[in-house]
């Protein structure tokens, strides 16, 4: 076996989804699909539980994935071991992506890669994550760590590195929103939500997701304010403002976390995928393509 074949496995074991594994790779969901069979028949073990709506690892599975990310490593550090002073690469590369994202996700990136490629340099801009896709997709930074979008450009790939729930969070203070919230759950009422004050993203995924929900709720949402950044929401809600939602990831970094409570919706909304994203034809640079490759190789993905 081969590291395309591990590769090919990691993939679709990172996103469990053949249409999006076969994208990243370049190959057709059945050209997948076949691949996975012909491995699970070389190991002699079903890596793989399917049926029409999911796609499941089996434990002999998550064994191969443990290995499959454990071996790709080796061979990236070894290859570029041997590589040496020939091939080392040099010039810059430019990474777009929110604050909370340079110290929750991008940290776990950056020492290795700074470590096997001493001479590239990093242009980091920060911003609203919600702006990552499309600065990408504008030609304004080579990479972004984003929220995958539910409906992702064919000019672009994306590498799930981690997932994050997306929480509804309410003031911890005593104030009008959350004595209301407190009335409510205590006495095992539906929720008004329809008349409680909401924080709202300008735009992004979150605030699509948000959409949505609403809408298959039936509900027309009281918004207060709508802000760009999820720091932002967070920030709001703990002054008493409102409910928000915002990503896990932004809520555990944050430093006014205290400041608010996680009220527990069922059922809940669909997760962030969070990752890197870049155009295709730009993965054909050297520089980004290997700012890419370690990416993958160097995140521990928790499901």
């Amino acid at each position: 076996m081969d590291t395309k074949d591990l590769q090919l496995f990691v993939t679709l074991s990172e996103c469990l989804h053949f249409g999006r594994a076969g994208e990243s790779l370049h190959m057709s969901a059945s050209a997948v699909s076949r691949s996975i069979k012909r491995i699970e028949t070389e190991l002699g073990h079903r890596l793989l539980e399917r049926d029409n709506r999911s796609v499941r690892l089996t434990e002999a599975g998550r064994q191969f994935q443990q290995y499959g990310r454990q071996a790709l490593a080796q061979w990236l550090t070894f290859h570029d071991e041997m590589a040496g002073d020939a091939e080392r690469l040099s010039g810059e590369v430019s990474v777009y992506c929110s604050v909370t994202a340079v110290y929750s996700v991008l940290s776990e990136v950056l020492e290795p890669f700074r470590r096997r490629y001493p001479e590239i340099e990093i242009k980091l801009h920060t911003g609203d994550q919600a702006d990552a896709v499309s600065r990408v997709l504008a030609g304004d930074e080579d990479i972004a760590i984003a929220a995958r979008p539910d409906k992702l450009s064919s000019r672009l790939q994306f590498q799930t590195l981690t997932h994050s729930p997306l929480l509804f969070i309410y003031p911890a203070m005593h104030c009008a929103v959350e004595t209301q919230i407190q009335e409510f759950v205590e006495r095992v009422h539906e929720m008004p939500w329809g008349a409680l004050p909401f924080i709202f993203s300008e735009r992004g995924v979150a605030r699509s997701r948000l959409d949505h929900w609403f809408r298959s709720q039936g509900v027309k949402p009281n918004i207060y304010a709508q802000v760009s950044g999820n720091e932002a929401i967070v920030s709001m809600v703990g002054l008493g403002f409102g409910v928000g939602l915002v990503p896990e990831l932004v809520l555990i970094n944050s430093p006014l976390k205290d400041k608010v409570r996680v009220l527990d919706v069922q059922p809940p909304l669909t997760p962030f995928a969070v990752g890197v994203c870049a155009l295709a034809q730009r993965l054909e640079n050297p520089q980004v393509r290997a700012f890419w490759e370690c990416a993958k190789s160097s995140y521990q993905i928790e499901f």
